[in-house]
Parts: structure tokens; C-alpha cells; sequence
């Protein structure tokens, strides 16, 4: 792709969004576009068809969405639904009509079945019930991989739905009761540090089993992914099949290992204390990633030193 190539990441001052950002500059692309919420609101679609018409991108990253942890998507399930819903149809209707070239679709690892075949093939999208946790969510997600799916079918575009795993790293919502597992964990064991309190209470059994990935490795995917050669390309977006590939490391842990690594990273030293009142969610969930393994991508971040820079990042932040 030509380094001066238009592209526009929706949702750049977010946690993936921020990261495609560092990963385009530092690659060299000099041609970047964003709009904050303020400038534009994605769920108004005369709004985004005008910015459209005026910018023209030529690829685009479609990192925007209403996200949050399990709490979060069971207290408000018409706001994960409607907003995710307008988002991407706004976007993909204006970036079909202004002729974008490529474009990459961020879903979540959500979509999948609860209780499907572990480690997580794309081909078992729609073939179980969801997760009720986060269902509204997942279905809008869904709803997003068929829109460049039936775009590609029906007028021939070329776009391209990625599902990454767990996400974290620098710009992460560290809130205890709206953020994910990971970040969560981290203001957890930090304020229980600095009050010097001798136990820490984690939710649900502790024995869910989780994949993470740093969401700068997530960005270095996503980039490789717009800049394939034509022909690897294609194949991923031929009309006869679904768009999808799945972005992650294929290596899971324990929620209560993954408390340890917190632990050891913050530094705190006390006990953890399971609350089994508090739901588990989904059992297992690690992502089959062999088909962008296929392709030459990996990733590069250990969890350990992930975790790290994470809590870097928090403790900058956390005023």
C-alpha cells in the first residue's frame, strides 16, 4: 500500500484504535484521518456519508464501538446493541458508497458460541447458542462480519472482518466495574497495595480460562492484514465465503493465574478470595489462529511484559 494512502481509523482514541494509529506511523503512513466523537457521530448517518464524501479514504479501520466488561453489558443492553448496530451500518454504507478499497471490520472473540469446540474455529460462527452475558453486544458484532460479508457478495468490495482475542495495553479503561477482566485486575492489586489490605476478592471461581493479547500486537495484525498482496487478499474476501479470520495468540491461562501475573507485576502480596456469586462467564475461550499464522503474522508480546507496560501505563493514568 502506498504510504500516502488516505485511511481513516473510526474509534482512534480507543483501546485498538489508538494502537492502529501507533502502528501506521510507525510504519511510515503519513496520510491518517480520524474524527473524535465530538467532530463526528458515527450514529448519524447523514454525518458520517458527508464526512465520507468529503475525505474519500482509501482503506478504512473500523475500530469503533461501545465496549465494556460483563457488568457493563448486562446492565445496559440497548445501548451495546443500537449503538454498535448504527455504527457499523453507517460506515459501511458511506465507505460502499465513496468506493473504499479495503476494509477491516474489528469484532470481538464474543461472537462465538458459549459452549463451542475449543481452540475457536471461524467456521463455528452460528453454530450454537451465545453467551448470555454479552449477547446484545456479540449480535451486533455479528450483524457487522455479515454486513462486509453481504457488501462483498452483493457489489463486490473487498472487506474484511478480524475477531481478536482479549485485548489490553496502554489506553485501556482501568473503571472496576465497566472495564475487562485484565485491566480491572491491575487497579485491583494496585489499590489493594497502596491501602496494604491483606486479601484481594476476585470474581466468580477463579478457573475460566482466558487468551490475551497486547493491543499493539493486535494493531501490527491488522496493518498486515489491509497491506496483503492482492492475491493472498482476495482469497480472504472472496464473496463465497465469510470475511473472517481470528487475531490472537493462541495461548490461554487461568483467571486466577492470570491474578498471579498481576499480582507479581504490581507487586502486591496478599491472598486472593474467590466470590462464586459473581457469574464466571464462558468457561474457555482460546482462539484457533492458524490461519493468519499461515499467512506470516505473529505476535511479538509476552503476557509477563504485556502485563507490565500495562500497569506503566495505569499508574501514568491513573489521576
Amino acid at each position: 500500500m502506498n504510504k500516502n494512502a488516505k485511511i481513516y481509523i473510526a474509534g482512534h482514541r480507543g483501546l485498538a484504535g489508538s494502537a492502529i494509529v501507533r502502528e501506521l506511523q510507525r510504519q511510515g503512513y503519513a496520510n491518517i484521518v480520524t474524527r473524535t466523537h465530538a467532530e463526528l457521530d458515527l450514529e448519524d448517518a447523514a454525518a458520517t456519508q458527508q464526512f465520507f464524501n468529503q475525505e474519500r479514504p482509501v482503506i478504512v479501520f473500523l475500530a469503533a464501538a461501545k465496549v465494556g466488561g460483563i457488568h457493563a453489558n448486562n446492565t445496559l443492553p440497548v445501548d451495546f446493541l443500537m449503538s454498535n448496530l448504527l455504527i457499523e451500518a453507517n460506515i459501511c454504507r458511506a465507505a460502499h458508497a465513496s468506493k473504499v478499497n479495503r476494509l477491516i471490520f474489528l469484532g470481538s472473540s464474543c461472537i462465538y458460541p458459549r459452549d463451542c469446540p475449543q481452540p475457536i474455529k471461524e467456521e463455528y460462527l452460528l453454530t450454537g447458542p451465545l453467551e448470555a452475558t454479552n449477547r446484545p453486544y456479540a449480535l451486533a458484532k455479528i450483524a457487522g462480519i455479515e454486513m462486509c460479508w453481504s457488501y462483498n457478495r452483493q457489489y463486490g468490495t473487498k472487506w474484511l472482518a478480524a475477531m481478536p482475542t482479549n485485548l489490553y495495553g496502554p489506553g485501556d479503561n482501568y473503571d472496576l466495574n465497566n472495564s475487562h477482566v485484565l485491566p480491572a485486575l491491575i487497579r485491583k492489586m494496585h489499590e489493594a497495595k497502596v491501602a496494604g489490605m491483606s486479601e484481594v476478592v476476585l470474581w466468580g471461581s477463579g478457573t475460566p480460562k482466558r487468551e490475551f493479547l497486547y493491543v499493539d500486537d493486535l494493531a501490527s495484525a491488522l496493518v498486515f492484514l489491509a497491506t496483503l498482496d492482492t492475491q493472498r487478499y482476495d482469497a480472504l474476501v472472496a464473496p463465497t465465503q465469510c470475511p473472517l479470520i481470528n487475531v490472537g495468540t493462541g495461548e490461554d491461562l487461568t483467571i486466577r493465574e492470570l491474578a498471579e501475573t498481576v499480582a507479581e507485576v504490581v507487586g502486591y502480596q496478599g491472598k486472593f478470595v474467590q466470590d462464586t456469586s459473581k457469574p464466571d462467564g464462558t468457561m474457555r475461550k482460546v482462539m484457533d489462529v492458524s490461519k493468519i499464522l499461515a499467512l506470516g503474522w505473529r505476535p511479538k508480546m509476552a503476557l509477563h511484559d504485556g502485563v507490565t507496560l500495562s500497569y506503566v501505563d495505569f499508574q501514568q493514568n491513573i489521576n
